[in-house]
């Protein structure tokens, strides 16, 4: 035989999708969210997303270009960075403030790391933590077509754990409001509708996981139920980030569990943090929180849940 073999590291085995093309179908699914937060909230909304997908493109860009690494971003990762980013801000915030935290998530969270494939948090999330710790007035200011009104999740917190019809319920959106998206709130969380689409298409996609999402709402349904929060557990899983969170967050490649059990484990950790900070925090939100703490026990959940090794001796 005179055939002459090439052994080149892992993975032997690659899919026929680039990252190009997953980044673009997640921005896919993410238009619907975005086009109903355009329309409960105001056109403005529409200013805030460029704003901040440009500023995180910008930022990979020019930081590559000094670092003298090669330009990535025509993978659209910067892009969807910048997008989540600007669906995780009210739509009324000064148009400088997700340009910042767009810089922040891609040079500080993301480069700093290594780049795509080698940050320990969520970006977007690290992003929107900064600029809440930064503003937090700006950040939690609400508006429903320029009126201005607390969120469900708010009013929520604010009557403790009392029972639907205590004096919570006539502030509330209803079921239906909360599902389409008539309510305050960031601007890409507000219609649980939109989200679940887009959701579902990346699940039908084969993009990511049903276990993440499912697992993570269930749990923050069931802890809404047992902690007898105001407005039910319906209403708890459509009022705030916590569908954003599960279907286009959670997900995130490289900062979630890459084994089946891990993913439900990883889950479930974000969805009784989540709940955790709604219920006893001073914050009436918990998502962002929640996903960017479980983030960090990633290594230790695959290491913990990797199969064994065909053929290993004990």
């Amino acid at each position: 035989m005179n055939e002459t073999f090439v052994v080149s590291s892992s993975p032997h085995i690659r899919a026929d999708i680039s990252t190009q093309k997953i980044m673009g179908l997640v921005l896919l699914a993410l238009v619907p969210a975005g086009a109903a937060g355009a329309y409960f909230l105001g056109t403005r909304s529409l200013l805030v997303m460029a704003v901040s997908v440009v500023a995180c493109v910008a930022a990979e860009a020019a930081w590559q270009k000094c670092a003298g690494q090669a330009l990535t971003v025509s993978d659209l990762s910067a892009a969807l960075t910048g997008l989540l980013l600007a669906y995780n801000v009210p739509p009324s915030i000064p148009l400088w403030m997700p340009a910042i935290g767009g810089v922040f998530a891609i040079v500080i969270v993301k480069q700093f790391f290594g780049g795509l494939g080698q940050n320990i948090v969520n970006p977007a999330l690290a992003g929107r933590a900064m600029m809440l710790i930064c503003w937090p007035v700006q950040m939690t200011t609400w508006t429903v077509q320029g009126v201005s009104g607390p969120t469900a999740l708010a009013v929520i917190k604010g009557a403790g754990s009392a029972a639907p019809g205590e004096g919570a319920s006539s502030a509330l959106p209803s079921l239906m409001d909360a599902f389409l998206g008539r309510m305050g709130g960031c601007i890409g969380e507000t219609s649980a509708l939109a989200l679940i689409a887009g959701g579902v298409l990346l699940i039908a996609a084969g993009i990511i996981s049903w276990r993440i999402p499912v697992v993570y709402i269930v749990t923050a349904a069931a802890m809404s139920a047992l902690l007898g929060r105001a407005g039910g557990p319906v209403l708890e899983v459509l009022s705030g980030g916590l569908i954003l969170g599960a279907f286009f967050m959670a997900t995130d490649y490289t900062t979630s569990p890459i084994t089946p059990k891990g993913q439900m484990i990883f889950a479930f950790g974000c969805g009784l943090i989540a709940s955790i900070i709604r219920a006893f925090g001073g914050y009436p939100e918990g998502v962002s929180y929640s996903i960017l703490i479980m983030n960090l026990t990633v290594p230790l959940i695959d290491r913990a849940t990797a199969p064994k090794v065909f053929g290993e001796a004990k």
